[in-house]
C-alpha cells in the first residue's frame, strides 16, 4: 500500500540516519554499503533524474568504478548497453539503485565463486573470518 513501510524499511531508514552520525563507528560491511550508495549518487546526480543512472552515467560508473570486475565489458559500448538493457527491468532507459544492485549482487556472487575455483571444498582458498571453520559453521 502506498505510504506504508515495512519494518525492514523503517529499520533501514533509522539505520541510515544513525549511520550518518556515526560513520567512524560503522563496521567494514556498513562502510561498504555506505560507499556503494554514495558512489551511485555521485554518478546519478550528473544529469536528468537525480535518483537514476542514464546510459551515459551508467557507462561512466562501469568504466571508472568497475574496471577490474568488468574488464572486457567496460571497454565495449555494446556490452555496456546490453548490461544496462538486462538490468532495466521497468524499461525506462534508466537504472534505479535497486536495478543497479542486481549487477552488484551478480558481481559479488561471481567473485565469491571465483575464490572457490580449483580449490578443495573443505579448504577453499579464503577465510570466512574469525570463529568460522572451513565449512563456514561456527564451532
Amino acid at each position: 500500500m502506498p505510504g506504508q513501510h515495512s519494518s525492514v524499511d523503517s529499520a533501514v531508514y533509522l539505520l541510515g540516519s544513525e549511520c550518518k552520525k556515526m560513520t567512524s563507528e560503522m563496521s567494514l560491511l556498513e562502510r561498504s554499503l555506505d560507499t556503494t550508495i554514495k558512489t551511485f549518487h555521485r554518478y546519478s546526480t550528473q544529469e536528468g533524474n537525480l535518483d537514476t543512472l542514464s546510459k551515459k552515467e551508467f557507462k561512466q560508473l562501469v568504466q571508472r568504478e568497475l574496471p577490474n570486475f568488468l574488464k572486457n565489458e567496460s571497454r565495449n559500448e555494446a556490452a555496456i548497453n546490453d548490461i544496462m538493457e538486462d538490468l532495466d527491468t521497468n524499461l525506462d532507459q534508466q537504472l534505479s539503485f535497486e536495478e543497479l544492485t542486481m549487477l552488484l549482487a551478480r558481481l559479488i556472487n561471481a567473485s565469491h565463486e571465483k575464490m572457490h575455483e580449483g580449490n578443495h571444498p573443505r579448504g577453499h582458498g579464503h577465510s570466512h573470518g574469525p570463529g568460522l571453520g572451513e565449512s563456514g559453521q561456527r564451532h
